[in-house]
């Protein structure tokens, strides 16, 4: 799945606040594949994010939220063409009772200017340009996800976008692109109605005079008659008051004036706004960065950006005294290893071993758990058996351990160990064992597999 910057930074912004809202994830394997990969802070808490998400279900919540999105805006698109027709055959009618020309542009326009006042109002007071619309498609897109991971989601985008202010450009293109759509719309059916049917214009009034309609009309075509549409004569106008003008040029100078002032008072100030709001979000996802200072981020900077790191290695290693190697101690360039976990003390081990396997020796306790899987997550081995024994149970902790070690190899077997010559095994712990590592996924075998770990091959 292809992220975009902005994702990688929805996916922090809603890990973060999980871990602020459930406390501290087990993210101690995720920690060891970040600093294996390196970077700087910044990569580093975005790869984690992405490797949390992945594992969690937020990834897969995301990618659901966008199939929401899309549907939602493609329902909200078909709403906005069909109310903008509605508009059209509601200000013209049917063409059987003449059309009064201020209340066809009050149906056309009334909405949309009270709407685009609302907007340049919360733009201006509240900061915020959301307005209905917006509003609307973000609930919508939850609804339609079904997804319980987009309850985080959902307000981390909108804290993501608020530290550019960033929403109110985004859901400022939504509402506008849409106003775009009813608008053109009612201009299409709108021209298609008067080119295919017959109408007359009037205007009525009882206690205005003619003049208010003479200047009005005008001045509403001032701008559309740059554009080179008609402005219906002073005379044409006060000559509509009395009467429905049955003359060919008074219904096609009254068609053209509509049309104009449609266009200039409706679809270009929305047209400029959406391409304003458009402009002001791409130029503000190049500035979108993480707020390192918020107290989720700086708790991480050390479990990600170790001292050592930063400062450099004060002390070399120390040599390793000849003989085995401990336990999660191995040579980068081991294709082959063989690991034990928690064995008898008693059992001889390890066994001979094949030219070019190498031995991690046995974990018993956390600090050697530690090592083995931060060198695993450095230098990934080829093929990797695990031994164990299975007169012990298979507890939560050690087949967590298993599978942490099986992800850091590229081929894993576990091993069951026989016991001991005179000790039986129990059927039913061994049962359990087969179960658990089914349910891992991982391949087990009861027989030695160290002609598979040497070649690859049994």
């Amino acid at each position: 799945m292809h992220l975009s910057p902005l994702d990688r930074l929805w996916l922090c912004e809603t890990i973060r606040l999980r871990e602020d809202q459930s406390g501290p994830l087990d993210d101690a394997e995720v920690n060891r594949r970040v600093i294996a990969d390196g970077g700087d802070f910044r990569q580093r808490l975005e790869r984690r994010a992405l490797l949390l998400a992945e594992r969690d279900g937020q990834l897969a919540g995301l990618q659901h939220w966008r199939q929401g999105a899309r549907l939602a805006l493609l329902l909200l698109a078909v709403l906005a063409l069909l109310s903008g027709a509605g508009l059209a055959v509601a200000a013209l009618g049917d063409g059987q009772r003449p059309v009064n020309v201020f209340w066809a542009l009050g149906s056309l326009l009334g909405l949309h200017l009270l709407t685009l006042l609302g907007w340049a109002l919360s733009f201006v007071l509240l900061g915020d340009s959301g307005a209905l619309l917006g509003r609307l498609w973000l609930w919508l897109s939850g609804k339609l996800a079904r997804d319980a991971q987009v309850a985080q989601l959902a307000p981390a985008l909108l804290l993501t976008l608020q530290r550019e202010r960033l929403a109110r450009w985004a859901l400022g293109s939504l509402v506008h692109g849409l106003w775009l759509l009813v608008l053109g719309s009612a201009l299409l059916v709108l021209l298609a109605l008067l080119a295919t049917r017959r109408y007359g214009f009037v205007w009525e009034t009882t206690i205005l005079g003619d003049q208010v309609f003479v200047a009005l009309t005008q001045a509403l075509g001032a701008l559309p008659a740059l554009l080179g549409f008609a402005v219906p004569e002073p005379a044409l106008i006060r000559a509509s008051g009395d009467a429905v003008l049955g003359e060919a040029g008074a219904r096609q100078a009254w068609s053209s004036w509509l049309l104009g002032v449609l266009l200039v008072y409706g679809l270009l100030p929305r047209l400029l706004l959406a391409a304003l709001c458009a402009w002001r979000w791409w130029r503000g996802q190049q500035r979108l960065r993480l707020d390192f200072g918020l107290p989720g981020y700086s708790l991480l900077r050390e479990r990600l950006l170790p001292s050592s790191e930063r400062l450099g290695v004060l002390d070399p290693a120390p040599d390793l005294p000849a003989g085995a190697p401990a336990a999660g101690t191995l040579a980068p360039s081991a294709g082959a290893l063989l690991v034990a976990v928690e064995l008898d003390p008693q059992r001889a081990w390890p066994p001979a071993l094949p030219a070019g396997v190498a031995d991690a020796g046995v974990v018993d306790s956390r600090e050697q758990r530690q090592r083995l899987l931060e060198q695993l997550a450095r230098f990934p081995a080829e093929r990797l058996v695990i031994a164990c024994d299975p007169r012990r149970s298979p507890d939560r902790g050690t087949l967590a351990l298993l599978g942490e070690l099986a992800r850091s190899a590229a081929h894993t077997r576990v091993w069951l160990l026989t016991p001991p010559p005179g000790e039986a095994l129990d059927s039913e712990r061994l049962g359990d064992w087969h179960s658990a590592l089914e349910k891992l996924g991982l391949a087990w075998s009861d027989s030695s597999p160290l002609a598979w770990l040497e070649s690859g091959h049994d």
